[in-house]
């Protein structure tokens, strides 16, 4: 046999070079000859921990324990004769004897090489097998007395022939199938005279586990080797034909798609270098957030679902980062993760009263719900509804009602919202698809039971991209937001533990499904002594602050601030008095760094000074000396207001004249009032034949504001009462009601807003439907204190109470002659 490289049968690296003189294949007198050396009585023993040394065969063996280098470099100086025997456990990083398997391998130290490395190789073969007895060294390394293992003597006949034919064939065909296994190999194999050595280099270098080659050598007859091997052979046949069907199947040209693969590839080792997050690490750290999660079961599979995909991505697709993002969100929101709710309801209440004046139903609402949850603990939040004109706290109100429950504060302004995904979100299939406001609002709160405002919920549009107001029926419904479902999300969120807070300025443009589903609380305007104390209290300090000024820096005196309000202001709440103030605040400052001298207590000519002359003029809202004007009130969206009817009668044919920007409701006001006022024109000692006579203009002052409305109707009925009588309308008197053909005088709404309207006007006495009884008890008796109220069920009680006796000093001469009207 001639000298050759040995090659490992998998590697395909040749372990020694040219120079090395040993002879790696076997003859069948080699053979013979090396089973009859005598084995010692002792051996070193060399424990291997993933390898199985087998008889005639080569292997090179890298050693690092101390013990292992030790008893190397002392048997290559002797000998050069050792016993290698497998671990019967590889994780063992100091084995004992009884750690060791019983049967091993006789080995010769072929070569002793010093790497470049520092590591130790040794090239060794395998001679005999023997079974270990009994120890009789542990250190420095093992020596135990050993027994020769004899082998049962076989004879070759037919089958053991046909066996070892089979093996053969089979092994050419796994070096042919596999790429990594170099052709020499199969050279190797038809130059192998021995069955025994065919069997112990195939063992060798099978592709088989280490207990499986373990289990071969500890066997003692030559054909039930054979067999095992030609088991374990078959198998790495089947994967191997297995593994290149698949490839075949996938195997195409590079494309664009790989090319970015691999670029990618390269571009996460380098980030990897550079300590930067890369798939491997995005997906792990989303597992770890994902344990730490209270969600559901349901929840928990979806997720583990989910990140399956994400793993199965390559990170330079796009929709991969579509995906991350997704798995992101559902990590970010707080799922069962709630606030705990602070019952203090004394503190509660003291909150609530610092932070806003006034609003004593909505205040007793919060702590009715505040004692319900803490009694029982668990309740499905209500939905409120705070109703009232601009500027009367309805918004601010739920940060306050978040601090006295000790929970976190979202608003979502609902302001012109035309599109239904803005409250479900959009599927993920479209580009740029996000969840809903809702969820993301709950995101940004992290907290599951947050207060959560709907501000201006009556701005709500449609259009054809949908109707967000229906898209809020569910969010708003107690018995089915336990069970939200957002098209981006794609699994049911629960929205029972948040308290909604709704606000709107008016009703009417609320879906009646959507209102049916909050509890309405009617938040009013400020009368004149609130709105002073609300100045003096919050809107004063606050501007102060906000252009840098001490507390000592500017005073305003209650009469001032009640100046403010009745010549520079015209509404409910005090958002246009805040203005006023932070006008005079920025008056101050300014000759505060002008360093010019002034007087921080401010005067009226100061007022008038900063602000300019009075915008409304008190007087205009003051009784009217002329027949036929009455004044009614109203309501608008911006509180209540007072408005003038004016009706004058000239020579004509009974023609109805209507101006002043009027709606179809009030004029139908003003037509039912002339006809009752025609059919029971002897009542009132009006001459009938006036009517055919004399044609009535009804007028209502400010023509640009569009009017309507049916609470107009009892002003309507006394002005045209007043001009046909020119009896006078009594000073400061107003009235509001809606009128019918009867004479009955029936009930309207706004009646706060309009009495707090009718106060800022000087009016003293008001004329109101008895059914509006109830209303005017709602409000405080400070606030009503200085008016009279008549409470009336028919027309005549009206005209009764809204006239005067006498008629004008010079009345319209009513007796003008008249062509007779042909009929």
């Amino acid at each position: 046999m001639s000298k050759q490289d040995i090659f490992d049968f998998h590697t395909a690296m040749p372990i020694i070079n040219e120079d090395t003189e040993f002879f790696p294949l076997m003859s069948q007198q080699d053979e013979e000859e090396m089973n009859n050396e005598e084995t010692p009585e002792t051996l070193a023993i060399l424990p291997l921990r993933n390898t199985v040394l087998f008889p005639g065969v080569v292997i090179p063996i890298t050693v690092g324990r101390d013990k292992s280098i030790k008893l190397i470099k002392e048997a290559y100086k002797g000998n050069k004769i050792i016993g290698v025997v497998s671990q019967k456990d590889v994780s063992i990083e100091d084995p004992t004897f009884e750690q060791l398997n019983t049967v091993g391998t006789v080995a010769n130290i072929i070569k002793l090489l010093q790497m470049p490395d520092g590591n130790t190789t040794v090239i060794i073969q395998g001679k005999q097998r023997f079974s270990l007895i009994e120890e009789v060294q542990n250190e420095p390394y093992i020596k135990a007395v050993v027994k020769k293992f004899e082998e049962q003597k076989h004879k070759a006949d037919k089958e053991f022939k046909t066996l070892i034919a089979s093996i053969r064939e089979m092994s050419a065909q796994i070096i042919q199938l596999s790429p990594n296994i170099p052709s020499e190999a199969s050279i190797a194999l038809k130059n192998i005279e021995s069955n025994s050595f065919l069997i112990n280099f195939i063992s060798s270098n099978m592709n088989a586990e280490m207990a499986d080659k373990q289990k071969i050598l500890e066997m003692d007859k030559l054909q039930e080797r054979a067999q095992k091997v030609m088991e374990l052979l078959m198998v790495e046949l089947q994967m191997l034909e297995l593994r290149n069907q698949i490839q075949s199947k996938v195997r195409t040209d590079l494309d664009k798609q790989q090319r970015d693969y691999f670029l990618n590839q390269q571009l996460k080792t380098i980030q990897e270098e550079l300590g930067g997050n890369s798939a491997d690490l995005e997906f792990d750290a989303l597992q770890e957030r994902a344990k730490k999660k209270k969600w559901t079961q349901t929840v928990a599979d979806h997720f583990d679902k989910e990140l399956d995909k994400l793993g199965r991505m390559n990170p330079a697709a796009p929709d991969y980062s579509v995906q991350l993002n997704y798995l992101e969100l559902l990590l970010d929101l707080p799922w069962s993760e709630f606030t705990k709710d602070n019952f203090d309801l004394k503190r509660a209440q003291r909150i609530l009263d610092k932070d806003h004046f006034g609003l004593e139903k909505v205040k007793q609402r919060i702590i009715e719900y505040l004692a319900v949850l803490k009694l029982k603990r668990n309740m499905k939040a209500p939905i409120l509804c705070l109703v009232g004109p601009p500027g009367v706290g309805k918004t601010s109100l739920g940060k306050s009602i978040a601090k006295a429950l000790g929970r976190k504060y979202v608003r979502m302004a609902l302001g012109g919202i035309r599109d239904e995904a803005e409250i479900r979100g959009h599927r993920k299939t479209y580009i740029g698809a996000m969840p809903g406001r809702i969820i993301s609002s709950i995101k940004k709160a992290g907290a599951d039971n947050p207060v959560f405002v709907l501000d201006e919920i009556d701005k709500v549009g449609t259009d054809h991209r949908g109707d967000p107001s229906s898209a809020l029926l569910e969010v708003l419904d107690p018995e089915q937001n336990n069970a939200f479902y957002d098209h981006y999300v794609e699994v049911d969120y629960d929205l029972s533990n948040i308290l909604f807070i709704a606000t709107a300025n008016s009703l009417s443009t609320i879906q009646p499904a959507l209102l049916d589903r909050m509890e309405i609380i009617e938040v009013n305007g400020y009368t004149i002594e609130e709105k002073i104390e609300i100045a003096k209290k919050y809107l004063l300090p606050k501007q102060k602050e906000n252009h840098g000024l001490q507390a000592k820096d500017i005073a305003l005196k209650p009469a001032l601030i009640e100046k403010v309000i009745e010549d520079y202001t015209r509404e409910s709440g005090v958002r246009g008095l805040e203005k006023k103030i932070g006008s005079l605040v920025r008056g101050v400052a300014t000759k505060i760094a002008m360093e010019e001298a002034y007087d921080a207590n401010l005067s009226n000519e100061d007022i008038e000074r900063i602000l300019g002359a009075p915008i409304y003029d008190k007087d205009l809202y003051e009784g009217n000396e002329v027949a036929g004007v009455v004044t009614g009130l109203a309501w608008t969206s911006v509180g209540g207001d007072i408005l003038f009817i004016e009706s004058s009668l000239s020579p004509g044919k009974g023609k109805l004249t209507l101006t002043g920007n009027l709606g179809d409701v009030m004029k139908e006001s003003a037509v039912i009032a002339l006809a009752y006022l025609r059919a029971h024109a002897a009542e009132f000692d009006i001459d009938y034949t006036l009517f055919d006579n004399w044609d009535v203009h009804v007028h209502v002052p400010a023509g640009a504001t569009p009017k309507d409305g049916p609470s107009a109707g009892v002003t309507m009925l006394t002005a045209l009462t007043s001009a046909f009588t020119q009896r006078k309308v009594k000073q400061h008197l107003a009235m509001t009601g809606e009128i019918t053909l009867r004479g009955k005088v029936l009930p309207v709404g706004g009646i706060k807003e309009k009495i707090l309207a009718a106060k800022r006007a000087n009016i003293k006495e008001i004329i109101l439907c008895k059914s509006n009884r109830k209303d005017i008890l709602e409000i405080k008796e400070s606030y009503i204190k200085d008016l009279k109220f008549h409470y009336v069920t028919e027309m005549s009680e009206v005209i009764e109470l809204a006239l005067t006796k006498n008629k004008v000093k010079k009345p319209l001469d009513l007796s003008v002659k008249i062509a007779p009207i042909v009929n």
